[in-house]
């Protein structure tokens, strides 16, 4: 696995493969960053309510065209093809200053407009429309993601042991297409990373025979320890999906399960062609790491929280592309899911 503090590529290069982006970074100068932090503060001050708000979201839709041209490009760009890697990182966003202790309950979330909340949905908006999960951290739109003692041993965001690669919520019908994870607070003890891997990385890896198991439904997913508990699963499922030559992948390796002998090999072997192009990355205060949930798997490494009030501190939204495809699961047209 490949550890960096930066990812290994610069917005616009380009290399073979899909011939599309490899991924991007993008850095944000001081004066871009002290812009994007005044669009932020002016939401603040003239729009009251919460952040799961109706008209909260409406005023940042209209603060998410103003963000510096170089963010709104790159997260364009982003949307139409997240390249080979899927992810892009965007460092050096405002976060706000003399920041409260990180949280330690469970279900933590963000209800009321901060800096760094604003600075995460006003992104997150240039990609698709907000949506969150009723039966996942009380449906809140911008949710928090902390060790929580008592946790540790979880395979969830309050956990602290390794976090196995997954599609996020790959048992839903409805699942985010853009996961964005924002750093308030990094972890002190450098142990934490987010990992990645990429199905336009893994698949030419793969046998034709492995490809052809994979892309048929022997397959089903368990909904994730944050969701509350038990619920239900997803109908048999392959799990490469689409076009054969450039397909989306739906796996969560702790809670997806093969149906058969073959299907089980298969899944293995997916599992070791996406960890020979895992990359670890290391994010700070003021990075946003953006993962394109169709084409990259995500995961964390293991590290031990202090509880102390400094630990890893991230902010985490979900977008989808095609807010329409989900009114059946919101509830009065809102932006939660059931």
């Amino acid at each position: 696995m490949a550890e960096t503090d930066t990812l290994p590529f610069e917005v616009g290069a380009r290399t073979g493969g899909t011939g599309s982006e490899t991924g991007t970074l993008l850095i944000l100068d001081d004066a871009q960053r002290d812009r994007i932090g005044e669009l932020v503060a002016g939401l603040l001050q003239t729009v009251t309510g919460t952040l799961d708000s109706s008209a909260w979201l409406e005023a940042a839709r209209a603060v998410s065209v103003l963000l510096p041209p170089e963010l709104r490009t790159a997260l364009r760009r982003f949307r139409h093809d997240a390249g080979t890697d899927g992810v892009l990182l965007i460092r050096n966003l405002p976060v706000g200053t003399s920041l409260p202790p990180t949280p330690t309950s469970p279900d933590s979330v963000e209800r009321n407009p901060t800096t760094a909340a604003a600075a995460i949905t006003t992104a997150m908006l240039q990609l698709g429309e907000v949506i969150a999960y009723r039966n996942e951290k009380g449906g809140a739109l911008v949710q928090n993601v902390v060790p929580v003692p008592g946790r540790e041993g979880q395979q969830s965001n309050a956990g602290s042991v390794r976090l196995e690669m997954h599609s996020e919520n790959a048992f839903h019908p409805n699942r985010p297409d853009h996961v964005g994870l924002l750093c308030v607070r990094d972890d002190p003890t450098g142990g934490a990373r987010l990992t990645t891997s990429s199905v336009r990385r893994a698949v030419p890896l793969l046998p034709d025979a492995t490809r052809r198991v994979l892309s048929e439904e022997r397959f089903m997913t368990e909904p994730p320890p944050s969701f509350g508990g038990p619920g239900g699963v997803t109908p048999n499922h392959a799990l490469l999906r689409g076009a054969l030559e450039d397909p989306d992948l739906l796996v969560d390796f702790a809670a997806t399960h093969p149906l058969d002998e073959r299907a089980a090999g298969a899944m293995t072997e997916l599992g070791d062609a996406l960890a020979a192009s895992t990359v670890a990355h290391r994010l700070r205060a003021g990075d946003l790491a953006v993962v394109d949930n169709r084409l990259a798997v995500h995961g964390r490494t293991a590290f031990t929280p202090r509880y102390d009030g400094t630990d890893r501190w991230l902010h985490r939204v979900y977008t989808a592309l095609d807010y329409r495809r989900s009114r059946p699961d919101r509830e009065a047209g809102q932006s939660v899911l059931r």
